[in-house]
């Protein structure tokens, strides 16, 4: 793994080589892409059965046939393990229960002139949620996606899941159950994004599609942006741990490795003062990561993109994370209360040594759907909040509208907007 100093000259281009900025896919996956979802737009489910069996080698007469009946989302909740049906629920409820505080509510005032504004808010109608399959299994991304929906209001609630060879994942169905999604098709890729965006025979057109996948899915998720809502587009998972030493060295390598696992492309980046502690990290990665399942990914990951910074102080480390901008952020210090006035931008902010990452990607409660590649600048979490839509109210009396109007018609004839102005000009009573 790498060793950085943030008094080095080359400082600055040395972390901006570790950078993955955000950007289209390239363009193979551009052109495939775009394919498909015209394919689905002009023959709906026909399309979506033939890309099931091309890339899912799942072969089925009719599209309903891959809709998983509400009876079978159940039975496998109740068929689950005591200790992971109990897991599942309890972070099932952590999960609600932080989103229930982000609720948007309608106000209003009056402007002093009789008028009344205010702002409405009103739950989408209809979400999709993409859930990857395959290789891996993710609950926890049904329960993050689908519980802020259902919380916000939205009517229905639609997952999409890959069942390559027809094999259900237990634990995701169950979540499904949990999360009180309404209906469950087994299909995925750029294919499934297009059915949600765009509908078909058998799958209803949705207002927003929610969820993370391959780079498939991601660029599918992009051409349909404007047709449908997207959450966002995320890149590869980060961690960025801000260390004064307090912490054991294992706990931190650790840490830098759940975010490593993920995949080659991975960010785990480690700040610290402390020279003689960073020796005890990078110790404590070689001591560990033999015994790791996901070792070989881990290495990789740590290769490309990782790397232990030695900073001038912890200010010094809390300006570096704030240019990146970090997915996740741990502040392993004795006082991060001290610290976190100092931070700027990331997605989720893990305050000291006792709470990691992996604690608020399963339970904790916040979600764990995050901007990644420096886009915490500029974007926040998934919540409830991304499932409604605000309106504005503009409720204007007759002794309330001349003032404004003759406001308005001023500005309008700056504007040269001749009807803006007259039909302002109507309401001023003169």
């Amino acid at each position: 793994m790498r060793r950085l100093d943030s008094s080095a000259a080359d400082f600055a281009s040395a972390l901006t080589q570790l950078e993955v900025p955000m950007e289209s896919g390239d363009s193979d996956v551009v052109s495939t892409v775009a394919q498909i979802i015209a394919d689905v737009r002009q023959r709906g489910d026909e399309a979506l059965l033939e890309y099931t069996r091309r890339f899912d080698h799942l072969d089925v007469e009719e599209l309903p046939a891959l809709e998983v009946p509400r009876e079978e989302l159940e039975e496998a909740l109740q068929a689950l393990p005591e200790e992971q049906r109990a897991a599942l629920t309890e972070a099932a409820r952590r999960i609600e229960t932080f989103h229930r505080r982000q609720l948007g509510e309608d106000w209003s005032y009056d402007d002093g002139l009789g008028n009344r504004l205010g702002q409405r808010v009103t739950p989408l109608k209809r979400v999709g949620v993409y859930v990857p399959g395959g290789k891996a299994s993710y609950p926890s991304s049904v329960l993050m996606n689908a519980i802020p929906a259902r919380v916000a209001g939205v009517s229905e609630i639609v997952m999409v899941a890959p069942t390559p060879g027809g094999e259900r994942n237990a634990l995701v169905m169950a979540a499904a159950a949990l999360a009180g999604v309404d209906r469950v098709f087994c299909i995925g890729g750029a294919q499934a994004v297009a059915a949600l965006a765009y509908g078909t025979e058998a799958v209803p057109r949705v207002d927003k599609i929610v969820g993370p996948g391959n780079r498939f899915v991601a660029e599918a998720k992009r051409q349909v942006f404007g047709q449908v809502g997207i959450d966002m587009i995320a890149g590869p998972s980060e961690i960025l741990i801000i260390a004064d030493g307090s912490a054991d060295p294992e706990w931190m390598a650790m840490d830098l490795f759940s975010q490593a696992e993920h995949d080659e492309s991975a960010q785990a980046l480690l700040l610290c003062p402390d020279a003689a502690y960073i020796d005890a990290v990078d110790a404590a990665i070689d001591r560990l990561l033999p015994q790791m399942e996901r070792a070989a990914i881990i290495e990789a990951s740590l290769a490309r993109r990782g790397a232990l910074i030695k900073t001038r102080d912890i200010a010094d480390a809390a300006a570096i994370s704030n240019g990146l901008a970090p997915e996740h952020l741990e502040l392993a210090v004795a006082d991060p209360e001290a610290l976190l006035p100092h931070i700027e931008a990331a997605g989720a902010i893990f305050m000291g040594v006792h709470s990691c990452e992996a604690l608020g990607d399963y339970c904790a409660g916040p979600n764990h759907v995050l901007p990644t590649s420096g886009s915490a600048r500029f974007f926040s979490p998934l919540g409830v909040y991304d499932f409604q839509k605000r309106s504005s109210i503009i409720h204007c009396s007759a002794e309330g509208a001349a003032p404004l109007a003759r406001i308005a018609t001023v500005l309008a004839e700056g504007e040269s907007l001749t009807a803006h102005a007259r039909s302002a000009a109507m309401r001023s009573g003169e």
